[in-house]
Formats: structure tokens, C-alpha cells, sequence
């Protein structure tokens, strides 16, 4: 009975101390690297976002009407 409660107290202690175990570098201490160039996934502004989810929101519209289709038909192989 007592090895129990000394079990519920180590898994509370390590439970309650890793967080504070796991951080070992201070915030201040990081430092972000540098950049070498800009990320080209955001486009040019050229509207290729908007065109990317319109044709995104177009398969997801087109897969729901194939999904609920009134077709009950099986298919026979």
C-alpha cells in the first residue's frame, strides 16, 4: 500500500517537474538564422492564390456532388 502512494508521488513530482527540466537555453539566448532569400510560395501577387482555391473549391464542390450522387446502382465487376 505505501509502494503505491511513493509510485503517485514520483509520477506527480516528474509530472509536475519536466516542464521546467525540459527548457535548458534561456528565451534569450536563441536566435533566429538568417534569411538567404524570400519563400516564393506566397506568389507574386499575381492572383495564382486565388486561382489555386477556386480550383480547390471547385474539386471539393465537384467530389460532394459525386459523393451524394442519386445513383444506387452497384457496380458488378
Amino acid at each position: 500500500m505505501k509502494f503505491r502512494n511513493v509510485l503517485a508521488a514520483t509520477a506527480a513530482l516528474s509530472l509536475a517537474a519536466s516542464p521546467a527540466l525540459a527548457q535548458t537555453a534561456p528565451v534569450a539566448d536563441r536566435a533566429s538564422a538568417p534569411v538567404a532569400s524570400e519563400s516564393e510560395l506566397g506568389g507574386d501577387g499575381d492572383g495564382s492564390g486565388i486561382i489555386l482555391a477556386i480550383l480547390a473549391a471547385a474539386a471539393v464542390i465537384a467530389g460532394i456532388v459525386i459523393a451524394v450522387d442519386g445513383d444506387d446502382d452497384p457496380v458488378s465487376a
